[in-house]
Order: C-alpha cells, then sequence, then structure tokens
C-alpha cells in the first residue's frame, strides 16, 4: 500500500485519533504507526523517539531516513524501515508536516494523505488547554496554512470516536484494496 500521511493544524486533534486507530488496530500487522524521531522529548500526547540534533543531521546527510523534515525549530524524521515497509505492502501511517507531502508522493507513489481539521475556535480552544511552551505563539500557529490536497479530510471538532471512526474505516479499506 503505502503511506498514510496525517495533516492538519495545530489542535486539530491528530495525535489524538492516530492513538486510537493505532488501539484499535493493534492486531492487524498490515497496518503500522511508527514513532517519529523528534529532536525533543516525547510527550504524554505524542509517541516520538527522541534525538539529538547532531545525530538528527547525521542521519539526514546519511539517508537513515524515509522522509524527514522541519518545522516548528524541530526535526522530525521517520526511520528508513518506514518505506521499506510502505514500498512492501504495509500501510504506514504517520503524523507529518504539510510541507513533506509532495516530496513523499514524489518518492512514495500510493502516497494517501489524511487532513485533520477543526473550526479555528476549537483549535483555539485545544492549544490554549494544551499550553505546552514549545507551541509558541499560539495566533501564529493558527495563522498559519499550507495548501494540500487530501484524500479524505476528517473534521474532528466533536468527539474524537467519531474522527477515529473515520480514520479506522479509511484505513481498513486501504489495506483490504491491496
Amino acid at each position: 500500500m503505502g503511506f498514510v500521511l496525517v495533516v492538519g493544524p495545530s489542535g486539530a486533534g491528530k495525535d489524538t485519533l492516530i492513538r486510537m486507530a493505532r488501539e484499535a488496530l493493534a492486531d492487524e500487522p498490515s497496518i503500522v504507526f511508527p514513532q517519529r524521531l523528534v529532536t525533543r522529548p516525547p510527550s504524554a500526547d505524542e509517541d516520538n523517539a527522541p534525538i539529538d540534533d547532531d545525530a538528527f543531521a547525521r542521519a539526514e546527510a546519511e539517508g537513515r531516513f524515509a522522509l524527514s523534515w522541519r518545522a516548528h525549530g524541530l526535526g522530525y524524521a521517520l526511520p528508513a524501515h518506514c518505506g521499506r515497509l510502505a514500498r512492501g505492502g504495509r500501510v504506514v501511517v504517520s503524523n507529518v508536516s504539510r510541507r513533506i507531502v509532495a516530496e513523499a508522493r514524489s518518492r512514495y507513489p500510493g502516497t494517501q494523505v489524511v487532513k485533520i481539521t477543526a473550526p479555528l475556535e476549537v483549535l483555539a480552544q485545544r492549544l490554549a488547554a494544551r499550553a505546552r511552551a514549545q507551541d509558541g505563539d499560539l495566533s501564529a500557529r493558527l495563522a498559519r496554512q499550507a495548501s494540500v490536497e487530501p484524500d479524505l479530510t476528517i473534521d474532528n471538532a466533536g468527539a474524537p470516536e467519531e474522527g477515529a471512526r473515520i480514520l479506522i474505516h479509511f484505513l481498513r479499506d486501504l489495506r483490504a484494496g491491496q
């Protein structure tokens, strides 16, 4: 199958829906949810593996990432084995920056994009409730827009169970269509 890249604005609930889908699909080995490498410690809301800036730069230069990008002053990456899994027929699901989508689609044919979104007032409330210092200027984060043509858009304004149900159905349909 390939990559399923989950994108959307800060506060849309991307990590929440991914976590719920990962739990629901734990017994389905053809759908994988790899840990991202991030140049910051993991948090309770994100399932990331920390990597320091020097190690990130070396690994990126040596081509040890399937995908890598920089956002919010941090480095993010998916390890090279994720690319092998995607090319080998697995559905590989990850939260990524919208900036990496064109490259991913070019390098990995069959890449699908799921955009998670919510109304601006919902995003603002969620970001304020998180109160993470690393989120920086919330108004700047909310104003940021990047154009991506999604294969599926999920409005996650309501209960996360509904958004997760839609994501899980989409992933199962992709797997079944192989």
